[in-house]
């Protein structure tokens, strides 16, 4: 097992991942599985799942793999059922795919604004519609969703991603004050982490611009670290928000 293995077998949690072939969903993986957790891997690129389920698999974890497009509503249906089915539960699900393209409104990138919608909003969304039922019939689970600082700070390039991750925050935070106390609900908020989200931007203005702002990052464990510390406290401890940052970022 790896470094991180500190989880007796007993309060092993089975624990779905969305988003999880890079960044910090495969940084989560692999730290929950190195803890004995039992990791479900969903994302689009399966070859990359397949080769991070192999590395847990390896160090004596437990992974299994699905292809998943989070803005597909059935197919997020599929992977929690398939995940119930092959495992008898889920225990935890991180809604962690997103998107970050990043541009000036007046760029009118307006294919890339929906896709952050698509992704950040609804992705979210079809993850609690999916999972939501499975927690109400055993009586418990944790919800995780990844936001970002942008769900606090509004910053130029960033109005369209900031919005969707408010959402993120603003949804999450209603589904906390609407379940069962004995389903809990994380938002956990990374600022700059080292990923692959600011290669997806475009617009010249917004990389020059990123290019400055993500001088000072860190790893992507450190958000798998904040996560890992909220799904290890007792049942009657909810730990409802997490903002990660590098000590440099203001």
């Amino acid at each position: 097992m790896s470094p991180h293995d500190n989880t007796p077998a007993a309060a092993s949690k089975v624990v779905a991942i969305t988003g999880a072939s890079s960044g910090i969903g495969r940084a989560t993986a692999l730290r929950l599985a190195g803890e004995g957790h039992r990791v479900v891997l969903g994302a689009r690129r399966t070859d990359r799942l397949g080769a991070l389920a192999r590395e847990i698999e390896e160090a004596g974890g437990s992974a299994d793999v699905r292809r998943l497009d989070v803005t597909d509503r059935a197919d997020v249906a599929a992977f929690v059922d398939a995940t119930v089915e092959q495992h008898g539960r889920i225990d935890v699900f991180v809604n962690n795919a997103g998107v970050m393209p990043l541009s000036r409104l007046g760029a009118l990138l307006v294919d890339e604004w929906d896709r952050m919608l698509d992704v950040n909003v609804r992705g979210l969304l079809h993850g609690i519609a999916a999972v939501l039922p499975h927690f109400q019939r055993r009586g418990s689970g944790h919800f995780v969703t990844v936001a970002s600082i942008g769900a606090h700070q509004v910053v130029p390039t960033g109005a369209v991603y900031c919005a969707t991750k408010y959402a993120a925050w603003a949804v999450t935070e209603g589904l906390r004050q609407e379940v069962d106390p004995s389903i809990r609900v994380t938002t956990v908020s990374p600022g700059v982490v080292e990923s692959e989200l600011a290669e997806t931007i475009t617009d010249p203005v917004a990389q020059e611009a990123m290019r400055t702002y993500r001088a000072d990052s860190i790893p992507a464990d450190s958000i798998g670290a904040a996560l890992s510390y909220a799904l290890a406290q007792p049942p009657e401890v909810d730990v409802n928000e997490i903002v990660v940052r590098p000590a440099k970022q203001r």
